[in-house]
C-alpha cells in the first residue's frame, strides 16, 4: 500500500480529531485543557505527564512562526514541556525550523495501515467478542491499563513512560469519547483481553489492545484486531490505521495482519 502527502494528511487529521475528542473529555474534568489549531495539526496539553501532551498533525496546512511562537508561550505560561510528533511526510522546512529552536529527536512511531474490505473474521475456539457497555468499563480499563505496564520488550524502546495514575485518568478519557467504541474479548468464561478503535473519514483508528498473561498466545489479540476490522469495514471504513514502535511485537503482528508501514513520525522535544 502506498502512502502519499494527500492519505498522509488524512491520516493525520484523523489523529488531530482523536485527540481533539479525547481533550473534550478531559476538559469535563479539568478546566485549564490547552487546545491550539497549528499548521493543520493541534497543540495540545491536558495535565502534567499525560500523553495526551503533544503538537500532532503539524504541517499538512501553512506554516507560520509567528502561530508557533502562541503555542510556546502557552506552554511556558503552564510551565510545561513541548513534545511534537512530526510526519516524514510533512512540510520539510518544520523539522529545521523546531531543531534551530532547541528541539532533539527522541523518539519514532510507525504509521501503518491496510485497505479494508468485508471479510468473516476467523473462528477461534471459546474466544468471543463483545462491545464493551458503560458498566463495563473499569474492567475494560484494568486489561488496558495492564497491557501498557507490560512493555513490549521487541524493537526500540518507548521514549516516554507514564505513572499509572495518570495513565488511568487519560485512558478513561478517550474512552468514553466521543466515537470511540470498546471491546472485551472472553476466553470460555475468562476475561482475557480488550481494545478500542475510533471511526471518522471512512478510517477506523486501532486505539490500543491488551491480552492479559494467562491467556496470551491464544489467538484473542488476533481475534480483537479481526473483528475490529470486521465491523469497521462493515461501517464503511475502507483504511486502517495502526501507530506502533519500530520493530515491536505489535508491528510484527500488524505486518502478519496485512498491514504496510505508510510513514514514520519523528518525536521531538525541548
Amino acid at each position: 500500500m502506498f502512502c502519499d502527502t494527500d492519505l498522509a494528511a488524512r491520516i493525520e487529521r484523523a489523529e488531530r480529531d482523536l485527540t481533539t475528542a479525547a481533550c473534550a473529555t478531559v476538559r469535563e474534568r479539568l478546566a485549564d485543557v490547552l487546545q491550539l489549531p497549528i499548521a493543520g495539526g493541534l497543540a495540545a496539553f491536558t495535565e502534567p505527564g499525560s500523553p495526551l501532551n503533544k503538537v500532532i498533525g503539524l504541517g499538512f496546512a501553512p506554516f507560520e512562526p509567528s502561530e508557533w511562537a502562541v503555542v510556546e508561550a502557552a506552554h511556558a505560561v503552564r510551565k510545561a514541556p513541548i513534545q511534537v510528533e512530526l510526519s516524514t511526510l510533512a512540510d520539510p522546512t518544520i523539522a529545521p525550523f523546531l531543531t534551530g529552536r532547541g528541539f532533539q529527536l527522541v523518539g519514532v512511531e510507525n504509521v501503518l495501515g491496510r485497505a479494508l474490505a468485508p471479510f468473516t473474521p476467523t473462528e477461534r475456539h471459546g474466544i468471543r467478542m463483545a462491545a464493551s457497555g458503560g458498566d463495563e468499563i473499569q474492567r475494560w480499563l484494568d486489561v488496558i491499563v495492564a497491557g501498557f505496564a507490560q512493555a513490549d520488550t521487541q524493537g526500540v524502546a518507548s521514549h516516554e513512560s507514564f505513572d499509572r495514575a495518570v495513565l488511568e485518568r487519560i485512558v478513561r478519557d478517550f474512552a468514553t469519547a466521543v466515537g470511540f467504541t470498546r471491546y472485551l474479548a472472553w476466553r470460555d468464561d475468562d476475561l482475557a483481553g480488550a481494545a478500542s478503535m475510533r471511526i471518522g473519514d471512512g478510517i477506523v483508528q486501532l486505539c490500543g489492545a491488551a491480552t492479559l498473561p494467562a491467556h496470551r498466545r491464544r489467538g484473542v489479540q488476533s481475534a480483537l484486531l479481526e473483528h475490529r476490522l470486521a465491523t469497521a469495514a462493515r461501517q464503511g471504513c475502507t483504511l486502517a490505521v495502526i501507530t506502533t514502535q519500530p520493530g515491536s511485537k505489535s508491528m510484527q503482528n500488524a505486518l502478519r495482519a496485512g498491514f504496510a508501514l505508510l510513514y514514520s513520525r519523528n518525536v521531538l522535544r525541548r
